[in-house]
């Protein structure tokens, strides 16, 4: 199991990293040359809603530890709106921008053409379902790790 643990791992980050580059791709064929998968990516998770910049990393939306930096980059380059709550100025709630929402439309048409594309390479839908389950378990697992120091 360690060998195959092992694979699993780097199998992980091959395919984070190979995601990102597929959401680059699709950026540079849309002619955006001023964000990166990363924040692409941050801007769709973003979504339609209103979000305090914690809550992306609370909500598992986002794990890299530059969220302050991307969050800044995409305020000024006019992807993200962001305000400071009246309550606790420390706080700071970011919604999207419309340059910033016709990103995340073609991103998601993106999502739509890549998903049927598993079906047209074989890849059922039972298999997917048992790949997120597994991954979840995995994701419990290390979360333990994180938390209480053991497995």
């Amino acid at each position: 199991m360690k060998k195959e643990y092992l694979e699993l791992t780097r199998l992980i980050e091959r395919l984070h990293r190979l995601f990102l580059d597929v959401i680059r791709a699709e950026l540079t064929r849309l002619g955006v040359k001023n964000i990166n998968g990363v924040q692409a990516l941050l801007l769709a998770n973003i979504g339609s809603e209103e979000i305090v910049i914690r809550d992306l990393v609370d909500r598992g939306y986002y794990q890299g530890s530059n969220v302050s930096y991307n969050v800044k980059k995409l305020v000024e380059m006019g992807y993200l709106e962001q305000e400071r709550s009246a309550h606790d100025r420390r706080s700071v709630s970011i919604r999207l921008t419309d340059k910033a929402k016709e990103i995340v439309e073609h991103i998601r048409e993106l999502e739509v053409r890549q998903a049927n594309a598993l079906a047209d390479h074989g890849i059922s839908q039972d298999e997917i379902d048992g790949t997120c389950q597994a991954l979840r378990r995995l994701e419990r697992t290390w979360t333990d790790f994180i938390h209480y120091g053991r497995f």
